[in-house]
């Protein structure tokens, strides 16, 4: 009697740990997950996914190269879990960031990377046929670089047109990048920062949201305006006045504005 008790507990263990393993993990990152997983989430309605877009660019002395691709990622999985049966795709690191010769804009500093625009819609629509063919009905595109919104637009019209008659819809969500350079400066002027300090580029708002999503990518030292000439340094505003409070208040804004765009996005397809 004792072997067949013992037995029966030693099946049920394996029948247990089998469904243990057998279930995804909690993630909601797409290179986190094997080919099966995928297939069952797939499968159970999970079909929708996010294809974050950052850019490998200067962001002044106080922030790393790596700020966009860093920060979308980190959003963008807060917005998935935000909506439910959704996933995050790899980011897209390389963008359009300008000319070669002469260099302009970011390229005339070290480490940013440029593309032309035409390379980034390619890897832009390839990046959806991929997930149409694996059973994703919508894909959504988020880009936190300002220099990538039309290009998104573009490449989403076009797949959009071709597949007409398909049951899938590739969504262009302006709403994540206009959240952060137009929504959360203009709370921060209500609460009392200078236009001047918020900036448009690693300036206040900016480095504020960085300190919230990845403070390892901020150099606290280097929060000081800098005796550069004009233009030379790569900041557009004062990060000085810079700290994770406030941006944590531009992530919470970002993720609400985005998840609700995307609903509201599917809702019409």
């Amino acid at each position: 009697m004792r072997s067949r008790a013992l037995a029966a507990a030693v099946c049920l263990i394996l029948i247990c740990a089998g469904r243990v393993c057998a279930q995804a993990p909690d993630t909601v990152l797409l290179d986190e997950l094997t080919w099966t997983e995928l297939r069952d989430l797939i499968g159970a309605k999970t079909t929708t996914i996010i294809v974050p877009v950052g850019g490998t660019e200067q962001n002044g002395p106080q922030m790393t190269l790596g700020k966009h691709n860093s920060r979308v990622k980190i959003l963008s999985e807060k917005i998935a879990r935000a909506l439910g049966n959704t996933l995050v795709a790899p980011v897209i690191a390389y963008v359009p960031e300008g000319r070669l010769s002469p260099a302009t804009g970011h390229m005339r500093f070290p480490g940013t990377i440029t593309v032309p625009s035409e390379t980034f819609q390619r890897a832009l629509e390839y990046t959806a046929r991929s997930f149409k063919l694996h059973g994703f009905r919508d894909i959504v595109f988020l880009g936190d670089h300002g220099g990538t919104q039309a290009d998104q637009k573009a490449a989403a019209g076009r797949l959009n047109r071709e597949w007409a008659a398909a049951p899938v819809r590739v969504h262009a969500i302006e709403e994540y990048y206009l959240a952060a350079v137009v929504e959360i400066p203009r709370l921060l002027s209500e609460r009392g920062y200078r236009k001047d300090e918020l900036g448009l580029h690693a300036g206040l708002t900016d480095t504020s949201l960085m300190l919230a999503v990845d403070p390892r990518m901020v150099r606290p030292g280097r929060l000081r305006p800098d005796s550069w000439p004009p233009g030379a340094s790569g900041v557009s505003g004062d990060p000085t006045r810079a700290s994770a409070e406030l941006g944590r208040l531009g992530v919470e804004m970002i993720v609400t504005r985005t998840a609700e765009a995307i609903r509201k996005s599917i809702a019409r397809r």
